[in-house]
């Protein structure tokens, strides 16, 4: 019989999903150094000092290692099983080493001779401590330490990861976090977690964090429920957002609304017509869009350059050029076709994001929101307080600044306005551990501070007052409580005489 067969359950994940394509975001890793950037073929990538093309991490697993060899191509490292029945010869203790500079037999022309042969990292370590005086007198923690700066120094190793919200958080942390207003990534998590950030539900951020916060929330979300973006100046910037490659599905449920228009949609007076008075260009639209598409990746590319400026031996003016012309989108409107097809274009755009605003206005009107996230450079509480009024009661926000005393001015703010409970404001403390056998230890760097949160719950502030019963009964209790007690009418006469 035909159609008798079973019925189609959830799909498997694809195994292609697991592998690297072209267009993808991918972060580089060595060490405890992260870089995120899109997979181009015969496109020049800059890091830690050395540059390469990602032509052949194409169709590899993320999480695959690659050593980087002549010519900047990328090669799968192999895995050898380090023998561990030799025992190693080391000594006792360090007090007689002396560091002269003399215990090292190849000289740096010794060492750049054997780069220009092609000799691979692996070998030039071991030559290096084959040459070395001293090597078997240091002890074994010594030895390991020595070989683990030496790898780092002349080994070109990199492991291509898949983008997350640790990774990406890390990452900006490290390299630039005057961009995300020094969020330490276990904040992050924090708000999260207190913001109860889930799948289903209806979101408000306001965020000038580069996306990384929006992003957060769309990958705890997992393209169910909707986000409502709030950004100040022509359009929102998600740098952040790009990087981790959401796929179009996910962003159906993201819309984006201009802070200015908020006092309007508040008191009544906003209408589709203040949207399209706006003026508009053509890079505000491509960058509120909420797309990924290709100007913005690299517009972050060009950050990612900037950072790097200090450590390329390349112009950066050159490599931004590079990213420029690869790139179809950044042709000229007369590249891309006659002018009449660009203005169409444009205007089919403003059109679009004029629509998406509208149904984001009617989204923010519901005043029916699960939660609120602020996390921007601006003063929080005037931002909170309007921004509250869209909240549904019982429903947790979450607030987060660089310093204290802004919080601190928001929580008399919020105590004095009422409808708040659970008003909480912390910091997290964290500090990283070294974990090995024997010397395991708190690491002697740590993070002076990752920023604050203030966190709370909203409640309903209208019971009392559509409740005439309820008025009554606290009119009441409000009168007992500034009576002074019997007992001690009594006492005064007696203390007076």
């Amino acid at each position: 019989m035909e159609g008798s067969g079973e019925a189609p359950g959830p799909q498997p994940p694809h195994p292609e999903d697991h592998r690297i394509r072209d267009g993808d975001f991918v972060v580089l890793k060595r060490e405890d150094v992260f870089k995120a950037v899109q997979v181009q073929r015969r496109k020049k990538v800059t890091f830690e000092k050395q540059w390469f093309y990602l032509d052949n991490i194409i169709g590899h697993s993320y999480g695959t290692t690659f050593e980087v060899t002549n010519g900047g191509s990328l090669q799968p490292k192999k895995k050898k099983e380090e023998p561990t029945s030799e025992t190693k010869e080391a000594g006792t203790d360090n007090r007689n080493i002396i560091d002269d500079g003399k215990s090292q037999k190849l000289t740096q022309d010794d060492i750049k001779a054997l780069k220009d042969k092609g000799i691979k990292g692996e070998e030039i370590v071991q030559q290096l401590i084959e040459n070395s005086t001293t090597f078997r007198d240091k002890t074994e923690f010594a030895q390991d330490k020595y070989i683990k700066k030496k790898k780092k120094k002349y080994e070109a190793i990199i492991t291509v990861v898949k983008p997350s919200t640790r990774i990406l958080s890390i990452m900006y942390y490290a390299r630039e976090p005057g961009k995300i207003n020094h969020m330490r990534y276990d904040t992050l998590a924090q708000m999260l977690t207190l913001g109860n950030i889930r799948a289903g539900n209806k979101m408000i951020v306001m965020e000038t964090c580069a996306g990384l916060v929006l992003g957060a929330m769309m990958e705890r979300m997992g393209g169910f429920g909707s986000i409502i973006q709030l950004y100040p100046g022509g359009g929102p910037v998600r740098a952040a957002t790009a990087c981790f490659g959401f796929p179009k599905s996910f962003l159906s449920g993201l819309y984006e609304f201009p802070l200015n228009k908020v006092d309007s949609l508040l008191n009544g007076t906003f209408s589709a017509e203040m949207l399209s008075s706006e003026p508009k260009d053509s890079a505000s639209v491509e960058e509120s869009n909420g797309t990924l598409e290709e100007k913005q990746t690299s517009e972050q590319e060009k950050e990612d350059s900037v950072a790097e400026a200090q450590e390329s031996h390349h112009p950066q003016e050159q490599e931004t050029m590079e990213i420029v012309s690869q790139d179809p989108e950044y042709k000229e409107p007369k590249e891309r076709g006659s002018k009449k097809d660009y203005i169409q274009e444009k205007q089919r755009r403003q059109e679009e994001q004029r629509k998406r605003h509208l149904e984001a206005a009617a989204l923010l009107s519901e005043r029916n929101a699960d939660g609120l996230i602020v996390a921007s450079r601006f003063h929080p509480t005037p931002l909170l307080l309007t921004l509250l009024d869209f909240v549904a009661p019982s429903r947790p926000f979450v607030v987060y600044c660089q310093y204290k005393e802004p919080l601190l001015e928001c929580y008399t703010k919020l105590r004095e306005r009422g409808g708040v409970i659970n008003l909480r404001l912390s910091e997290t403390w964290l500090r990283n551990y070294q974990v090995l056998p024997d010397r395991s230890h708190p690491k002697l760097l740590m993070s002076g501070g990752g920023g604050y949160l203030l966190s709370g719950f909203t409640v309903a502030m209208d019971n009392l007052k559509a409740d005439p019963s309820l008025k009554s009964n606290a009119s009441t209790l409000e009168l007992h409580k500034t009576e002074e007690p019997a007992a001690k009418k009594r006492k005064c006469p007696e203390s007076d005489s």
